[in-house]
């Protein structure tokens, strides 16, 4: 009985707080419609002679031109609502015929729990459950209704269906890392939303709310021509001032759908749920390390996973293994995954992996020569070798376009191509410098890079110029090639350099130019990337629509409608990858050396991701095409990625980053390391099997300080040497 009087109460009061929200449209079309009846009543009285006179008929004229003025703009205003495409999560449809269990399962849920069943299933890549409604004419015809009276068996009861019942999203990590039993206890409370769902009242008003939050959204957009934008800044005046009257109504709602939802649920499984509530936690925990950690380095270079659910499942487990709370955790592994109610869970991981690399990065809809899926057993050499090596690659660009020298004048042959060393001199502050110990062949290098950049005398002689940069350079990936050999240059000289960014190389460069004064650590630098964007937090998957959450935090799409609103279809605004002004303590407690060096780096990735970005964010014409395609017809990609993992990187994980590679690059190259992949902190380097976890404190001291004694002790126990070249790519 506490049951059926929690859903009770928890389903009258979504359809009370429905209906207020149905008073709001009435409400409003009453205001609309006050100065069509004045002008009515003004008419009358004139036609019948009782409202005769000359101010009479002015009155009439002016009152009817407002009412036809008023009654066109609400036309307008409620045909937008009733037109715009309400916003839509992008997912991977799953097709019956290629999942008739998951269907059976689910359909079986919604008749213990005497709901409709959902329309259809898809999949996001994300921790999280909810029901969709995708019956807006601009979304397609609703699906013909159908009954699978076969699928359940001899026997089975008759399946409820409905043209327009909501679709059912099921975060794709959860398939794969939960067994049957979980998944099907974590969406008995999400099905269970389709009953107050096909509530007339509770549709009606969620259509009513997804209207204006689409108008909203058209009006942010804007038009040039200066007749657009008036009506564009009133129908926005419009649908938000309905969203701010009708916003807490909608909000209790959805919370009133959610209790009823949860209480009729508790009849389903309510034991294995407690326990399926721990693995949600956890598989978020891995999916989240998963992206930012692994994914994301091969996204960036041009490399999408194509079994990303495959590895939240290794990820989890290596995680169960380290973590003594979880070790309970890795039993489950011998019972059935859900991922088995899937015919070809193959097909369907890789076209959730491709949906998550556009959103999360941006990166196109199919496959091509600078997008190629990459397999976990390649991606130590396809995406960890590849990214250290490019990576040294541009550090070194960057050194050469500030004049860095290669090797000192009495340096061995062979010995001025891409080296450590080169980085270690130039980054070490002259105290530290001369206070290290040093790898045998290194001093003189130091002592030349010192005086190159104070522009002072050396032990050896005068301090030679900086290298011209028409001049033959060495080839960079053969050290036995005659260093006078003509070689292409390592970077164009050529190449329009940032405003803010002197001419190293151009001695006849004016001395008044502002220049960055690279002994004076109170001298102002480039500021940097802001950092404050994060991640969107997710709900609780057991509510039947994504859970409003605090009551005093807005909720999409019943949010702030003073809010700017991104562009329409546009889930979030697109994270710049160049440094945005106004952070100016980025790299205040680094060497000035080290704040020139991020500053050229940071140019040189702003660059080379502006130019790549055409390319890799334009999205096909058409969408792509098998059932187990995205979406692409339900949802707007034009800005891409709609949901970023993480903020700009900052000038000092810039440089931090690139240091790192060079030295993994002179350990694989001198030492016999390798590179590897670790399920839950990425890229990794190995010697002789095990795992190196100590270099970060080594390189941060460089960056920081200037010191490069902790990294040079680290090397010469690891049996690195600095001194030789690399093979850069």
């Amino acid at each position: 009985m506490t049951g059926i009087g929690g859903v009770e109460m928890g389903a009258q009061a979504a359809r009370s707080r429905a209906l207020a929200v149905l008073r709001v449209r009435s409400r409003a079309l009453a205001v609309a419609l006050l100065p069509a009846a004045a002008a009515v009543i003004l008419l009358v009285g004139g036609s019948t002679g009782h409202l005769a006179g000359g101010g009479w008929d002015v009155l009439r004229w002016v009152v009817s031109v407002l009412a036809l003025c008023v009654l066109l703009a609400a036309a307008g205003v409620a045909l937008v609502v009733a037109r715009s495409r309400p916003a839509v999560t992008p997912t991977v449809t799953v097709a019956e015929e290629s999942a008739p269990d998951l269907y059976r399962m689910v359909r079986d849920l919604a008749d213990r729990l005497d709901v409709p069943a959902p329309s259809a299933i898809a999949l996001t890549p994300d921790c999280d459950s909810w029901l969709e409604d995708r019956t807006h004419p601009a979304h397609g015809p609703p699906p013909a209704e159908k009954h699978h009276d076969d699928l359940a068996g001899p026997g089975g009861p008759a399946h409820r269906r409905s043209a327009t019942a909501p679709v059912l999203v099921i975060g794709s990590p959860f398939l794969w890392w939960m067994r049957v039993g979980e998944l099907r206890a974590v969406l008995a409370p999400v099905v269970a939303g389709t009953g107050p769902s096909a509530h007339p009242d509770i549709a009606a008003a969620r259509r009513f709310i997804r209207g204006l939050d689409a108008a909203v959204a058209v009006a942010s957009a804007g038009r040039r021509d200066p007749l657009s934008r008036v009506a564009c800044a009133g129908l926005g005046w419009a649908s938000r001032l309905l969203l701010r009257s009708c916003r807490g109504h909608a909000a209790e709602m959805e919370r009133g759908v959610a209790a009823a939802a949860a209480e009729r649920a508790q009849a389903v499984d309510y034991g294995l749920r407690i326990v399926a509530q721990e693995q949600v936690g956890l598989a978020y925990a891995g999916w989240d390390r998963l992206l930012t950690r692994v994914a994301l380095p091969a996204w960036r270079m041009g490399r999408w996973p194509s079994r990303l659910d495959v590895g939240v499942v290794a990820a989890l487990t290596e995680l169960s293994r380290r973590d003594r709370l979880a070790e309970g955790f890795a039993s489950r592994l011998g019972e059935r995954p859900a991922c088995d109610l899937l015919e070809e869970p193959g097909v369907m991981d890789e076209a959730v992996s491709l949906l998550a690399a556009r959103l999360f990065h941006g990166g196109p809809a199919e496959t091509g020569a600078d997008w190629a899926p990459v397999g976990w057993e390649e991606y130590p050499e396809e995406v960890v070798d590849r990214t250290w090596r490019t990576d040294a690659a541009r550090l070194h660009r960057v050194l050469d376009t500030l004049g860095v020298r290669r090797a000192a004048e009495d340096a061995a042959a062979g010995t001025d191509g891409p080296t450590l060393a080169r980085v270690l001199d130039h980054l070490a502050t002259p105290d530290a410098a001369s206070t290290t110990p040093r790898v045998a062949g290194t001093d003189a290098r130091a002592a030349g890079s010192d005086a190159h950049a104070a522009g002072t005398e050396t032990e050896n002689g005068p301090a030679t110029p900086p290298a011209d940069p028409d001049a033959p350079q060495p080839a960079y990936d053969d050290p036995d090639a005659p260093t006078d050999a003509p070689q292409p240059a390592y970077d164009d000289p050529a190449a329009p350099t940032d405003a803010s960014q002197p001419a190293y190389d151009d001695p006849d460069a004016p001395t008044d130019a502002p220049q960055p004064a690279y002994d004076d650590p109170d001298a102002p630098r480039r500021p940097f990337g802001d950092s404050d964007a994060s991640r969107p937090s997710y709900g609780d998957p057991g509510a039947s629509l994504p859970p409003v959450g605090d009551p005093d935090t807005p909720h999409p799409p019943y949010g702030d409608p003073d809010t700017p609103h991104p562009p329409y279809g546009d889930h979030a605004t697109p994270v710049l990858t160049t440094p945005a002004e106004g952070d100016e303590d980025d790299l205040a407690d680094t060497t000035a050396r080290g704040a020139a060096l991020a500053a050229g780096l940071t140019a040189q990735l702003a660059r080379e991701e502006a130019e790549a970005r055409p390319a890799g964010a334009r999205a096909p014409s058409s969408a792509p095409g098998p059932a187990a395609g995205p979406d692409g017809a339900l949802w707007d990609d034009r800005a891409l990625p709609l949901l970023p993992l993480q903020p700009p990187r900052t000038g000092r994980e810039i440089l931090t980053a690139h240091i790192t590679a060079m030295v993994c690059c002179a350990a694989m190259d001198t030492a016999g390391a390798a590179p590897a992949l670790d399920w839950l902190d990425g890229p990794s380097l190995l010697f002789d099997g095990a795992r190196t976890a100590d270099l970060a404190p080594s390189v941060l001291s460089l960056v920081e300080s200037g010191d490069p004694g902790p990294l040079r002790a680290w090397m010469t126990e690891l049996g690195i040497r600095p001194e030789k070249p690399v093979r850069l790519v």
